[in-house]
């Protein structure tokens, strides 16, 4: 994992744990959208055992749609918090927040982001602090 800054607990008043706490749930987001990506069926096999069977019947179809709608619901909200952050700079921050890969310095040189580092960072910080007020 890169260098990861503490925000300034005054100013954003977030903690160190709970920046790690949405640095970690930011970057749960490729899987959660290659998850939706490609769970979409519920025919399974069936499981074969000689252990007692439940009585409580499960509905795979409805606990997939419910596990579909936590994870739009999830993936939307940090979509959206970023396009609130800033509408320009929303495919970048996004992609700042969501891929440990994508430093200022990958945007800059492989994304042509357009503005400057400490805009950029900025930026960043305020999409935690918004973020850190919706979950």
């Amino acid at each position: 994992m890169p260098n990861i800054r503490e925000l300034d607990k005054k100013k954003y008043d977030i903690s160190k744990h709970r920046y790690m706490e949405l640095l970690h749930h930011c970057l749960q987001y490729p899987e959660w959208k290659e998850e939706l990506k490609n769970q979409t069926h519920t025919v399974k096999s069936v499981n074969i055992s000689d252990l007692p069977v439940s009585t409580v019947k499960s509905n795979p179809t409805e606990e997939l749609a419910i596990r579909r709608l936590q994870l739009e619901a999830k993936c939307k909200t940090i979509e959206q918090t970023a396009l609130e952050t800033d509408e320009e700079l929303y495919p970048y921050i996004l992609l700042g927040v969501t891929e440990e890969y994508a430093s200022y310095n990958y945007l800059h040189m492989m994304k042509n982001i357009p503005c400057s580092h400490n805009t950029y960072y900025s930026r960043k910080r305020m999409f935690f602090y918004l973020l850190s007020k919706k979950i």
